[in-house]
């Protein structure tokens, strides 16, 4: 636990008590501060209820509080909290800014911070395995993981990796990453901001907070990515910004089974460059390119039965996100994709997908999303109305021959019928993992 005695003897609230509110709690009373502490369910509540002051800070006198710590989920455009600490002149942080705060009492290390609308994770992952393959101490947190003020100091020289989503960047104000990193951005989550110039805004954040001594790592291929990087090029110290496009290492990515398709490759630059900045070389980071296993839920690998690949991309939630998952299979007639497509729909249209249209053999739509994508896709292709998953995949297995693949890569948030897109993928898998079992036919029932 990143305890820290600069909390020592100050009070915060704590509202939101999954599991980065209730690794905060443990983090500040640990440090010894005072805490106030609030969730809608009953469960957390009691479990701190003999340790905190158990009160909603919505309502509550906030006189005197050092800051009031959310949960990244808690909407600040729509929820009462942000209106009632501003009148108290208190801020409103996360976990992320308490980790910020404590680092000058850690032993001497680096801050990573990886950010981006699609591949945060992959990247954030690939980074920390090229680190421990190259033997250099390293832990990963922030938006994956566990929680970042629950892992164990590193030693000296150590590196903390951090995955940050633009909620997380919101609630932080003191992150000077050693090194920074955008992938992408592409409109997602706009439902938090004032359009989509609030997101961009809120990504660019992460590059305000940095020292001009520090480095500066962008992805290739947008616009919005391309202006902050601009910006950065004016404000950092000569050879700390670095554009990552992939195109030097084209040749290599034949032997990196789990960093496929154009969207992998740039990921994978983005991750060369970080480490290159903290001062690894080619030979430390070249051979742990091709170790690296990949994330589950995205383009995982699930199964290869009678010659037929099933893939889930279950992480996958908005067409952006889905559409290299279809560039990393280019057209090739023994090759093509039964995708499994729908969901809770971020948007009425798979715009940014239709370029890869045509390496798709058939599309089974799912979900709310269904009938939409249905439409919108059988002018070009052929297109299955499934509605529920393992009717989909039922159908993919019934029409997939031997070298193509069957894959989920929704385009869609899962909540319309899962809990959240690991679920999803789990369900994914388990689904064929039965309906391929040896002696089950492809007519029976599950259950």
């Amino acid at each position: 636990m990143l305890t820290s005695p600069f909390f020592a003897g100050k009070h915060y609230a704590v509202l939101g008590l999954a599991r980065s509110g209730l690794t905060a709690v443990e983090t500040l009373l640990a440090s010894g501060a005072q805490i106030m502490a609030w969730d809608n369910r009953e469960e957390p509540r009691a479990a701190l209820a003999d340790r905190v002051e158990l009160a909603d800070p919505v309502g509550a006198d906030l006189t005197g509080l050092d800051g009031i710590v959310v949960s990244p989920g808690i909407p600040l455009n729509r929820h009462p909290i942000a209106e009632a600490a501003r009148q108290a002149n208190v801020p409103v942080i996360g976990d992320i800014e308490l980790f910020a705060l404590s680092r000058s009492n850690l032993p001497a290390h680096k801050v990573v911070g990886i950010t981006g609308t699609n591949g945060k994770s992959t990247t954030t992952s690939l980074v920390h395995h090229v680190l421990e393959s190259a033997g250099v101490p390293s832990c990963m947190g922030g938006n994956i993981g566990l929680p970042i003020l629950g892992r164990e100091p590193l030693p000296e020289g150590g590196v903390y990796v951090l995955e940050l989503s633009s909620y997380q960047i919101d609630l932080t104000y003191s992150l000077d990453c050693d090194v920074a990193a955008l992938l992408n951005i592409t409109p997602d989550h706009l439902d938090r901001y004032d359009g989509f110039a609030g997101y961009v805004g809120s990504k660019s954040r992460l590059f305000v907070m940095q020292g001009p001594d520090h480095h500066a790592v962008f992805g290739v291929g947008d616009d919005d990515t391309a202006a902050i990087a601009g910006r950065q090029v004016a404000c950092h110290e000569s050879g700390r910004v670095h554009f990552a496009d992939g195109r030097d290492l084209l040749n290599l990515q034949k032997d990196w089974p789990s960093l496929q398709g154009p969207h992998n490759l740039q990921n994978a630059a983005v991750a060369v460059g970080i480490v290159e900045a903290l001062g690894l070389t080619r030979t430390q980071w070249e051979p742990a390119l091709r170790t690296f296993a990949g994330l589950p839920h995205r383009m995982e690998r699930v199964a290869e039965v009678d010659g037929v690949l099933f893939i889930n991309d279950s992480k996958a939630t908005n067409p952006a996100s889905t559409a290299p998952a279809l560039a990393a299979f280019p057209p090739n007639p023994e090759r093509r994709i039964h995708w499994i497509v729908g969901g809770l729909p971020k948007g009425e249209d798979l715009d940014e997908c239709s370029r890869y249209f045509g390496n798709v053999a058939a599309a089974y739509t799912i979900g709310d999303a269904g009938p939409i994508f249905a439409d919108l896709l059988a002018p070009h292709m052929q297109v299955h109305r499934s509605e529920m998953m393992a009717e989909a995949i039922r159908m993919a297995i019934a029409q997939a021959r031997p070298g193509e693949v069957v894959m989920l890569s929704p385009a869609c948030a899962s909540f319309d019928q899962f809990r959240d897109y690991e679920a999803r993928g789990n369900a994914f898998r388990q689904i064929v993992e039965a309906l391929t079992a040896p002696g089950l036919s492809n007519e029976q029932e599950l259950g």
